[in-house]
């Protein structure tokens, strides 16, 4: 069996706040491998960013990471020192930020902020790199690339930022491109663009693709692996066919069940999670969904395992123990919203 690309092993992190220390991640394991495209869910507050910040090594204070294990090709990311991860972060590894405001720097034209990344990791001259960074723009979708180069940020629109970012992230080639809600700012042409681009990558260059995302029909379309998270936790880990076709946990069914179902009338009520996320300052010491679950029972007081259920596919779940989810609900949940997106990855 070959080595993964990364992999991440019971890592914890939390935030001093003036209530408390929140907990955000309360001991992840997963791992990714070269080529693969691997799409990370759950609602906010879940620990999605926390995790794909924790590997960018980007957690700082009032943030830590308290314990944990991150490796790249062997190697373990949280001994680096910032020099080495100057020549990592960026160029070996990338992220696509959530909020694009935040990441392009104001006052600096949109060329020299992507010929800086370019001409650093690649050693490209001043020429060479506007070309590429043109090359680049043009990629995404972004017209007369050249022109825009000379540019602020200011007179890009949010979703033309978003691209800009997309750009400067493969910019060096990456072996892993980390993608916070990278469709989110974009109209629906421009989302199957950057899709089209992710399967591109996947196929060409090998690129592994940690996507971060509420959006299930994206999931469906891009991804081969997915990890459910809930309250700094995994709940479920398996294949696109597995999550989608066989959910072995309440709260991955119940993210099914909320998504709108082909073939219904527009009018029909859409079937919400009920309650509210666990406190992270003060966690559950149990199952973190049990409050909102409507399988919950004395047992899930206790933290389960992650059940084996089949190679690949775990559930955090003292349900899956017997399998007791399979059954009529499921059936129903999966029947539509699991074509919703069309499981079309590749």
């Amino acid at each position: 069996m070959t080595e993964p690309l990364l992999s991440v092993e019971d890592l914890h992190v939390s935030f001093q706040t003036r209530d408390g220390e929140n907990q955000a991640v309360r001991g992840v394991s997963f791992h990714i491998d070269a080529g693969e495209t691997l799409g990370i869910v759950g609602e906010s507050g879940s620990g999605k960013s926390v995790t794909a910040k924790a590997i960018m090594a980007l957690i700082a204070p009032p943030g830590r990471i308290s314990s944990g294990q991150i490796t790249y090709h062997g190697a373990d990311l949280l001994n680096l020192s910032e020099k080495e991860w100057r020549k990592l972060r960026g160029n070996r590894i990338s992220m696509v930020f959530q909020d694009p405001m935040t990441s392009l720097n104001p006052v600096k034209r949109i060329g020299d902020q992507m010929t800086e990344v370019i001409r650093r990791h690649r050693g490209l001259s001043k020429g060479e790199a506007n070309e590429e960074a043109a090359k680049l723009l043009a990629q995404v979708g972004i017209p007369n690339p050249r022109e825009r180069l000379a540019q602020y940020p200011h007179e890009f629109s949010g979703g033309m930022r978003q691209r800009v970012m997309i750009a400067m992230a493969l910019s060096c080639a990456p072996e892993l491109l980390i993608a916070d809600e990278p469709t989110t700012a974009l109209d629906v042409t421009i989302q199957a663009q950057i899709l089209d681009l992710f399967k591109q990558l996947k196929a060409d260059s090998k690129t592994a693709v940690a996507l971060i995302t509420h959006d299930l029909g994206v999931v469906a379309q891009v991804c081969t692996r997915v990890i459910v998270m809930y309250g700094g936790l995994i709940m479920e880990e398996g294949s696109v066919e597995d999550i989608f076709y066989r959910p072995q946990h309440p709260y991955t069914l119940g993210l099914l069940r909320s998504l709108p179902r082909r073939g219904e009338k527009s009018r029909e009520r859409l079937t919400p999670i009920e309650g509210s996320p666990p406190d992270l300052l003060n966690p559950p010491s149990g199952c973190p969904f049990r409050d909102r679950c409507p399988h919950a029972f004395e047992r899930c007081t206790e933290r389960p395992p992650a059940f084996d259920l089949s190679p690949g596919h775990h559930s955090m779940c003292w349900l899956a123990e017997s399998e007791s989810l399979l059954g009529k609900e499921r059936e129903e949940s999966v029947s539509s919203s699991g074509a919703e997106g069309g499981v079309t990855h590749g």
